[in-house]
């Protein structure tokens, strides 16, 4: 689930007047995963305290790196299990007893998941329509509270308490130490609860008048909202394995393949055409493929703009697929291949694709794939307008492990893993503009698993004289190998188109004085033959 839909909190006090407590917790979220984990360290031993944060730092951080393979339980599991290990031999090794010993909980949100486990007494709650559950399990001795049966280090091997649930909207999930459900009853818990750990822990303080018995500590995770992607990814629909001509899915008749996989077609219903596109049938078996393929539904279905084709998901579908208004056009690749676009038409192109991408970025996304192929050039009332297709290639900005793009528009520092971000789509947008006014590409053009090398640039204006200087200067800073150089942003290169006599002249670091400043040079070399003149005068006089 999107960090965006949950809310995180966490606050503790030590125990009467002690400035420093044995409780620790770390909260972290990612991409689509909230994690917390609570610990709260036995205060009869020796270094409860510290067993308590390497516990919770060991959990966290293994969580940001987990395998693929790898489900949430068997993580959770095994992160807890390791940790144990290495407390318990730490402490035999330095204290020949158990010293290290700490309580835990772990409770993990992915999707529309909830992932539990706990060792010890230190307690998981739901809290959803007005009620409270405890989710995990007490490890106590029967009648003996404060006799804990289990604890992380107490030994070698460690008896793990786990669960899952699913959760709504409204959710509330609570990670408590003792020093918490000791001093409030369940209804007091529920009642606060909806107000975040802070007023939760402070409440418990106030009933004890401020001089709390036991150190307490809570960790509040608030589902704002279910994720939509998760929510598509739920639905119990089809993914048919062959398509061919003529088939009817939900009414739309298929007519014509437009990719080699058949998985997407050209379709009509009620007389009228679309395009269908169906998820990969690779997707029953394979969860990122699924995963890929629902992203690029959802972005079909939420962006909603007009350079890109109206889109739409039926509610009433039986299939995984989607619905896009066929165009009347063709790509700009195959407009390519009869002529070039005019200096005009390619402005408009750039401002149209500067437009987008700075719409996407209002949803923290790239393109991540912008060409000729993914443009489609329409005549409309005597003038050209440009959409840009392909939803799936649509990334998060600042995305490390996204393999989106096509080689020749690549920017260079995304050959060596770096981040996409408005920089690279800018450079994109660059050799898009250079192609559809030469055909060619600045750098030539860049095979599958090629380690391209960025030699010097060949001028646009070589291979097509009517491209104005202040334009090939746009086309020269947004194609720039050294990104130091490249504009910063859409906003700025968009005001340059605007602006054609605000442009500056561009030339790379290694361009000589001479070519990025003739006059100062021809000032210098005035100057020093002026001196060198006057030097010989004196020596002959």
């Amino acid at each position: 689930m999107s960090k965006n839909n949950i809310k995180t909190s966490g606050f503790s006090l030590a125990k009467r007047q002690e400035i420093v407590g044995d409780d620790y917790y770390e909260i972290k979220q990612f991409n689509d995963l909230t994690i917390a984990v609570l610990c709260d360290g036995v205060g009869s031993a020796e270094a409860g305290a510290q067993a308590a944060k390497k516990v919770a730092q060991h959990i966290v951080t293994n969580f940001k790196n987990i395998p693929k393979t790898w489900s949430i339980e068997k993580a959770i599991k095994t992160f807890i299990t390791s940790i144990n290990s290495i407390l318990y031999a730490q402490s035999i090794q330095d204290y020949e007893r158990p010293e290290l010993v700490t309580t835990v909980t772990v409770a993990v949100i992915k999707g529309s998941r909830l992932y539990g486990a706990n060792v010890g007494d230190s307690r998981i709650y739901l809290y959803r329509n007005k009620d409270l559950s405890q989710l995990s399990h007490d490890h106590n001795e029967e009648g003996m509270d404060n006799v804990l049966t289990d604890a992380i280090g107490i030994d070698k091997d460690v008896e793990i308490f786990y669960f899952e649930n699913n959760i709504e909207k409204d959710d509330r999930i609570l990670l408590c130490s003792d020093g918490l459900y000791s001093v409030m009853s369940e209804n007091i818990i529920a009642t606060y609860l909806e107000n975040g750990a802070y007023n939760l822990v402070k409440k418990a303080s106030s009933l004890m008048e401020e001089n709390l018995p036991d150190d307490t500590s809570a960790v509040v995770l608030e589902v704002n909202d279910i994720d939509e992607i998760e929510k598509m990814k739920q639905l119990n629909l089809t993914i048919p394995k062959k398509l061919k001509k003529g088939d009817v899915i939900d009414g739309y008749k298929l007519t014509l393949s437009l990719i080699q996989n058949d998985r997407t077609w050209v379709c009509k219903k009620d007389n009228e055409e679309y395009v269908i596109k169906f998820a990969p049938y690779e997707a029953l078996e394979n969860e990122d493929i699924l995963d890929l393929y629902i992203k690029e539904v959802w972005n079909a279905k939420r962006l909603k703009a007009g350079f890109f084709p109206n889109s739409e998901v039926p509610e009433t579908r039986t299939a995984r697929y989607y619905i896009m208004k066929k165009l009347d056009g063709i790509t700009l690749k195959q407009y390519l291949k009869k002529r070039t676009l005019s200096v005009d038409d390619a402005i408009t192109l750039t401002k149209t694709l500067l437009a987008m991408s700075q719409y996407l970025l209002k949803y923290n996304l790239v393109h991540g794939d912008i060409k000729p192929e993914n443009i489609i050039v329409i005549n409309r009332d005597e003038k050209r307008i440009f959409k840009v297709i392909d939803f799936g290639s649509i990334t998060e900005v600042f995305s490390l492990t996204n393999k989106a793009g096509t080689p020749s528009y690549l920017a260079p520092e995304r050959f060596k893993e770096s981040a996409i971000n408005e920089k690279t789509e800018i450079y994109s947008i660059g050799v898009t503009l250079y192609e559809s006014l030469t055909k060619e590409f600045p750098y030539g053009e860049i095979e599958p698993f090629q380690n391209p090398t960025f030699k010097s640039i060949k001028l646009a204006q070589k291979y097509n004289k009517n491209i104005p200087q202040w334009l090939e200067n746009i086309i020269l800073r947004a194609t720039c190998v050294d990104e130091e150089l490249r504009y910063s942003n859409y906003s700025l290169m968009k005001y340059e188109l605007d602006n054609p006599n605000k442009v500056p002249a561009f030339f790379n670091k290694n361009t000589p004085l001479l070519e990025r400043n003739p006059l100062k040079v021809y000032k210098f070399g005035f100057y020093f033959l002026l001196i060198l003149n006057f030097i010989l005068l004196m020596r002959l006089l």
